[in-house]
């Protein structure tokens, strides 16, 4: 089976893990500092603390803004859940914003209309939640002045995005945003087998976001509420969770940084291998938007209404599957999980969301992906889309 995704894991990858594993320390030492470094030099960013997954991250990132009961926010409904999640764990409220026809990310015009209107009725959100889909940015300079005219913070979701840019910005530079939030999953662009990394500009951010990782305790004394009693004392200020990142993560995080920009170049090839494989084929192929240098995490293909054989969605997606291509979807509309149907959610209100699932699939995309591999997967793709 060709995977959808696959890590590359090299020699100093093993290298760096195993002298973590031979070290003193398994956690707390001085290696996930190091990584945390490596992606604000990257991202030129100030703040950047590193997490044990993208979810943990969007969680704290919530909490650190204020996000609490009574409280919206807003995010696209074509993602993965932990998107949604993280405001309903702080007790807050979700809603959705449309997709654009294009990029798939968050539609402009859509949140612009749903702004006046929830300013109308008293409902603005506190915090807005881009997520920038398949490695492309979404539209931030955009969002960033309508959060200007309305008074909402941003959290940038770029789970799919290290390695990409906008506006001559790397992703993670929060220049039109408060908070950004990795993933490092192994289908990722660089991976720490899971775990993720949260950056800011904002140094007091910084501070919430590594108390809310760390049980809510600070051992800086400039932030302790009682007098110091000692070498041994700590203070809890927050309630906050374990959700740090281990020395064996960060130790993989910091070696996989080497090779980041080959791995974006790379899914650059397969895109352009792709587009030329797929030009007499009767699909449509990803959109790039000039303003963005996507990182490419994901290649999706949407079918069209007027496919010759009028090949179902399904048919196509198991059809994929029977000849070894492990094509997926990437989402189902977070507001057709069962979960979620207690929200009342309205399916009319998201069209292009809905137009989207019923098109589109995710084909291979990964650095390791070969020539023949890709032959192989845009020859099954024609035969079945152009068949009569």
């Amino acid at each position: 089976m060709i995977p959808y995704g696959r890590q590359n894991i090299s020699q100093e990858d093993i290298n760096s893990v195993v002298d973590v594993l031979k070290s003193d320390f398994l956690t707390q030492g001085n290696v996930v500092p190091n990584f945390e470094a490596k992606i604000q030099e990257y991202c030129n960013v100030s703040n950047a603390v590193a997490v044990n997954s993208a979810t943990s991250g969007l969680h704290i990132a919530c909490l650190a803004l204020g996000v609490k009961h009574g409280d919206i926010v807003w995010t696209s409904p074509i993602s993965f859940v932990a998107s949604a999640n993280c405001a309903l764990y702080c007790g807050a409220s979700i809603d959705f914003i449309d997709i654009d026809p294009l990029s798939y990310n968050l539609n402009i015009d859509a949140l612009t209309k749903k702004l006046e209107i929830a300013k109308e009725n008293g409902t603005l959100p506190k915090v807005v939640i881009p997520v920038h889909l398949t490695g492309q940015s979404c539209d931030m300079l955009a969002i960033s002045k309508l959060s200007k005219i309305y008074n909402f913070k941003i959290i940038e979701d770029a789970s799919h995005c290290i390695g990409g840019s906008y506006l001559n910005n790397k992703i993670g530079s929060c220049e039109y945003s408060d908070i950004s939030v990795f993933s490092f999953h192994p289908v990722k662009i660089i991976t720490t087998g899971e775990g993720g990394m949260v950056t800011t500009k904002n140094d007091d951010i910084a501070k919430k976001l590594s108390r809310l990782r760390t049980h809510g305790i600070t051992k800086n004394t400039n932030d302790m509420l009682e007098k110091h009693e000692g070498l041994w004392y700590y203070e809890q200020i927050d309630l906050g969770f374990n959700y740090r990142m281990t020395e064996i993560q960060g130790a993989l995080g910091l070696s996989q940084m080497n090779r980041l920009d080959d791995f974006v170049l790379k899914r650059h090839k397969i895109y352009d291998r792709y587009n030329q494989l797929f030009s007499d084929v009767n699909i449509t192929t990803p959109w790039q938007n000039p303003d963005c240098y996507s990182s490419l995490h994901l290649y999706v293909i949407r079918l069209k209404d007027n496919l010759k054989n009028k090949i179902s969605h399904r048919e196509f997606f198991e059809s994929m599957r029977s000849e070894g291509i492990g094509v997926n979807l990437h989402y189902i509309p977070i507001y057709r999980q069962p979960f979620f149907k207690k929200f009342n959610f309205n399916k009319r209100d998201f069209p292009e969301s809905e137009k989207y699932y019923k098109e589109a699939i995710s084909i291979p995309i990964y650095p390791d992906l070969t020539n023949a591999d890709q032959v192989k997967i845009a020859e099954a793709i024609k035969i079945k889309v152009n068949s009569n």
